[in-house]
């Protein structure tokens, strides 16, 4: 039996773009004609589309499955193609989809008899990254049918949200009576009837969404949620557990049930292979994992295996290569595995080809569908190509929308259409339906107003421009060849929309904020948008208060919403624990709520955007300030209550073991994108940034400002409860710092205890017979811990030795051992001899060490007895994982049901080994008070675009959001070992304000809005990137525990 072996893996598969194109090329461009139909005889063939209409293509049989794709794509006018394929029922009653390199007769036994279906076949991470407004509409559908089936499972909540975007794209805006009525007269999900009122509910919140809007909300909503675009392949491992296998975007994932317990990501991969029913994972070796390198799982028959290692060839080619793979030259004598292989362009070349050939683009509408809600047919439009110029004249009001349900043209218009791929051109005319004829009779124009600050943050994105909608009978999609002259669908368009700088005038039905991955190309309206604003320093300074304060409230609501959902309702929470976190939370974020409502109306006064237009007396944000801190003062009890909550957590996840858990299995959640104990000190942080923020509005302010008397005596009172507070702030931090590396490291009985102070961990060398051996090292002010990589699937660091600090003493040993950079740590036991990865690190690590060893001589510190039991130094080998720049890496090796304690693998801890350097609690508490957020243009080094992100720096990294009303960050990048310069004039980067980013080979570019706002990120983004003076922290604040 052949055992292919692919090898999908292979690096040299693709190459980078730029070469010719191949016939791998899976969508045709606008215009363009279907390559020569091959002879012989014609068959004609069945397609279902996505909104359940059936097309029928004449084609020769001896034709491949590519053309056949080809034409159907260019039915529809469907630029990217590439995601879609067609599947049918082979002779097997399986399901598989069509090769477009094999002729269709040999594919299809009885093309007769045989219907093909045009689906979704690759699911992309992010929809943004669909360029298109109609290849989003072809997902919404696609999504709608996953949840009619029950294929896309999720909660009663997030199937309401997706139903309510659904209606509004169809029916329009909530009216209650006939939103009910037609909820209940369409099903949408299995057993809806008890959802009804929530869906109304869901949906009385989409007022003023169009179309287009509601599917990219149906497509935001989906792609979160465990089960979007997976296809589920049945399957046994070698224990008989019935589970079932599936691909994603990111590699290989296990599922039990509807549940996903283990995933083998693409880098972790070396091999897929398929031997008779056993479907093989050949994982690359790891020399920290006791587990075996191949994985067996056991199908139903060799069909099956062959099917889905098919769909995983093409998926990793799909999302992975830059180019399509070349095929392999054939044997001279035997063949040996299978000659499958991926053909099409991949995802690389569809972004690109999509954004390098804008100019091809066709304009199209989405449109509301007025189901009628008698008529047992949910959709009275179809997938359509495109209308005759001949039928785009000027519309007369006429015509109710039930007229068009029951003519005749209507009842026609119904039956199959039969495309030919003799000549498109012709057929293209011909087919155009009713609905098109007579589009511009019977629909009903409404002029849709959209300023950029409706709908909160997601307007924020759009520019200033008024769009135009059209609100018609149909949910179809149509291009108007005539739009240059303000034609659309048959309807005469507004002109409201600014031409682009090429003279092109943009689709006024494409919303501004799909224009880009994740974002609008923004480089001329932020432009025309930063003159257009306050250019004063204060205004920004405001700003900042503005942005950062959305960001303390997001996190407040960690605790205060998703920690007491998550774990405070759980029995095993004691009760004092409850009281204690709501009595001290709950005021807290009530009370910054309100602040943060007032910070917002005065910017919009401030920016003018209001109908106040008043200047002046509203330029100014010294009397909010003060107002609000003068609230403040009666919480400072809460404040105080910080170091109780923390206690309290620590005393209960002892005492209890499910608790433990709990708290655990919170803070892997995407919401709790930093560690929990940092969330709760977080109202103790905040003072000290809204005390910075005062001092450099004081320092800009002449006295003679209307608003430097309230900023000064603001910043007064600011400072006294800061001074009150920083004594138990400095305590806390540290006793936060040391339960943080408690959970970091195994082999420890008692790390935190009375009067330890936690001064620097970092990356050292240490000598031994074997050589250098990298090391995990932690300074005490009473003891040096040193750790690896523990060989556990927790990722956790085994502590290998301890070296008390009382009477050691330490030495420069460089040409002692002939090895750059090292040291001698001499003991009264023992003596280390380390290297450090530089001169500057050598010398961080000797200051800190002479000191602490100072330390110890003067004060009777804890028992430096840590270790559980007597642990050798035995060696462990180099971690030879690959960093993650921006996602957490989910691959489990090992079986797919072993699922190991979970344990956070991104920690400062685990940067710092990565990276080989190290960071001191000096360095944690200006990473404290260097936190910064707001809205950032991004750009790769290879990249054209400028993407809008809503960026948070903290806890010395960037964590990245589409808006700051995201509950979670979409990715993270932490800063350790980064340098951040300006951009130099090789690197053509001709815009102001932008800063640059940069490790090894990976490289960033950021832009801000104003010289302030770079300023400021440049200062922050420094206090992590760059090693801090410890005698400078010192003595600009309190004199600090080490």
């Amino acid at each position: 039996m052949a055992q292919p072996d692919p090898e999908p893996m292979s690096s040299g598969a693709g190459q980078r773009l730029g070469a010719p194109e191949t016939l791998g090329i899976s969508t045709l461009d606008p215009g363009h004609r279907p390559p020569a139909m091959p002879p012989g005889r014609h068959v004609t063939i069945r397609v279902r589309m996505l909104d359940d209409t059936e097309e029928l293509f004449d084609i020769s049989q001896k034709a491949s499955g590519k053309m056949l794709f080809d034409l159907v794509c260019s039915h529809m006018n469907l630029i990217e193609g590439d995601y879609f394929g067609l599947e049918f029922q082979n002779h097997q009653k399986m399901m598989v989809w069509l090769d477009h390199i094999k002729p269709i007769i040999k594919q299809l036994r009885r093309p007769k008899h045989t219907t093909l279906r045009f689906t979704v076949k690759f699911f992309p991470p992010d929809h943004a990254q669909l360029l298109e407004e109609l290849t989003r509409y072809l997902f919404a559908l696609q999504i709608k049918q996953d949840l009619s089936c029950g294929r896309l499972t999720c909660n009663d909540s997030s199937a309401a949200l997706m139903v309510s975007h659904i209606i509004q794209s169809e029916i329009g805006d909530f009216e209650e009576s006939q939103c009910r009525s037609h909820l209940l007269n369409n099903n949408y999900i299995p057993d809806q009837m008890p959802l009804i009122d929530k869906i109304m509910e869901f949906h009385s919140k989409n007022i003023g969404l169009t179309p287009a809007e509601s599917d990219y909300q149906l497509l935001e909503v989906a792609r979160r949620l465990e089960m979007y675009g997976i296809r589920l392949h049945p399957a046994k491992d070698r224990e008989g557990t019935r589970l079932s296998l599936a691909v994603a975007h990111t590699g290989v994932l296990v599922f039990q049930g509807h549940t996903r317990i283990n995933a083998f990501n693409w880098s972790k991969v070396r091999k897929l292979s398929f031997k008779r029913k056993r479907f093989l994972i050949k994982l690359r070796p790891d020399l920290n994992s006791s587990y075996q390198d191949t994985l067996e799982f056991l199908m139903a028959s060799r069909d099956c295996c062959k099917i889905f290692w098919k769909i995983c060839v093409e998926y990793h080619a799909f999302f992975r290569l830059f180019e399509e793979p070349k095929p392999k030259p054939k044997p001279v004598l035997f063949t040996r595995g299978s000659s499958f292989r991926f053909s099409g362009r991949t995802q690389k070349q569809v972004i690109d080809y999509v954004r390098e050939s804008e100019f091809k683009k066709i304009p199209f509408e989405r449109k509301h569908s007025r189901v009628q809600y008698n008529s047992r047919v949910q959709h009275n439009s179809r997938l359509s190509p495109l209308p005759s110029p001949r039928h785009h004249e000027v519309p007369t009001e006429s015509g109710v929308p039930g007229d068009r349900v029951d003519s005749p043209a209507r009842r026609h218009w119904k039956e199959s259409v039969l495309v030919s791929a003799e000549d498109p051109s012709v057929s293209r005319i011909t087919r155009a339906s009713p609905s098109h004829q007579r589009n511009g009779h019977d629909d009903r124009a409404e002029s849709v107003s959209r300023t950029e600050d409706r709908r909160g943050s997601t307007r924020q994105a759009h520019p200033e421009h008024l769009n135009t909608g059209v609100v018609s009978n149909s949910p179809h999609l149509s291009a108007s060849p005539g739009h240059s002259h303000g034609m659309v669908n048959g309807q005469k368009s507004l002109d409201l929309c600014s031409h682009s700088p090429d003279g092109r005038q943009p689709s006024p039905l494409t919303s501004p904020l799909l224009n880009d991955a994740c974002s609008v190309r923004t480089d001329d309206e932020d432009d025309v948008r930063r003159k257009r604003f306050p250019t004063d320093r204060a205004y920004f300074i405001a700003k900042e208060l503005l942005t950062t304060e959305r960001t303390y409230l997001k996190d407040l609501e960690v605790v205060t919403v998703s920690f007491q959902s998550a774990v405070g309702q759980d029995e095993a929470t004691p009760e004092s624990l409850k009281n204690t976190i709501l009595s001290t939370f709950e005021p807290l974020h009530k009370f910054h709520t309100g602040f943060l409502r007032e910070v917002e109306q005065r910017l919009a006064l401030w920016e003018g955007r209001s109908n106040a237009h008043i200047k002046g007396d509203y330029q100014r944000i010294g009397d909010v300030m003060l107002k609000n801190l003068q609230g403040l003062k009666p919480l400072t009890t809460n404040l105080n209550k910080q170091s109780e909550v923390l206690l309290e957590l620590e005393k209960a996840c002892k005492a209890s073991r499910k608790l433990e858990g709990l708290c655990r299995d919170f803070e892997l959640q995407k919401v709790c994108y930093i560690p929990l104990n940092v969330f709760i000190l977080r109202p103790l942080h905040r003072l000290i940034h809204y005390k910075q923020i005062l001092e450099r509005l004081c320092k800009h302010y002449p006295a003679t400002h209307v608003d430097f008397r309230d900023c000064r005596a603001a910043l007064a009172d600011v400072s006294e409860v800061v001074e009150q507070l920083q004594g138990s702030l400095i305590k806390m931090e540290n006793f936060q710092k040391l339960l943080e590396l408690k959970k970091d490291l195994i082999g420890v009985d008692n790390l935190v205890a009375p009067g330890r102070e936690f001064i620097r961990l970092g990356c050292l060398s240490k000598l031994s017979g074997k050589g250098l051996q990298q090391r995990m090292f932690f300074l005490f002010n009473d003891v040096i811990l040193y750790t690896s990589r523990g060989m556990t699937p927790t990722n956790q660091f085994k502590v290998h030795g301890q070296l008390p600090l009382h009477g050691m003493t330490i030495r420069e040993s460089e040409d002692e051992w002939g090895v750059p950079h090292a040291f001698t740590l001499v003991g009264q036991r023992q003596s280390v001899v380390v290297a450090a990865s530089s001169l500057t690190e050598m010398e961080k690590w000797m200051e800190d060490i002479k000191m602490a060893i100072e330390m110890a001589k003067t004060s009777n510190g804890p028992s430096s007895d840590l270790l559980t039991t007597n642990l050798t130094d035995n060696k462990c080998p180099e971690d030879s994982s690959v960093e993650a720049e921006s996602e957490d890496d989910t691959t489990s090796p090992h079986t797919s049901l072993e699922r190991p304690a979970p344990h956070r693998g991104n920690t400062m801890v685990h940067v710092c080994w990565h990276r080989n350097t190290s960071v001191s609690m000096v360095d944690f508490s200006i990473a404290v008070e260097n936190q910064l957020s707001g809205n950032l243009l991004r750009k790769f080094k290879n990249s054209n675009g400028w993407q809008k992100l809503w960026v948070v720096f903290t806890n010395f990294s960037l964590f990245f959001y589409k808006s700051h009303q995201d509950d979670y960050p979409l990715a993270s990048l932490p800063l350790l070992g980064y340098s951040v310069t300006i951009p130099s004039e090789s690197e053509n980067i001709h815009k102001d304000y932008v800063f640059k980013l940069h490790f090894k080979s990976h490289v960033y570019y950021f832009r801000s809005e104003s010289e302030y706002t770079f300023e400021r990120w440049m200062e922050v983004i420094r206090s992590a990137t760059v090693p801090s003076s410890r005698a400078r922290v010192l003595n600009s604040k309190e004199p600090h525990p080490h």
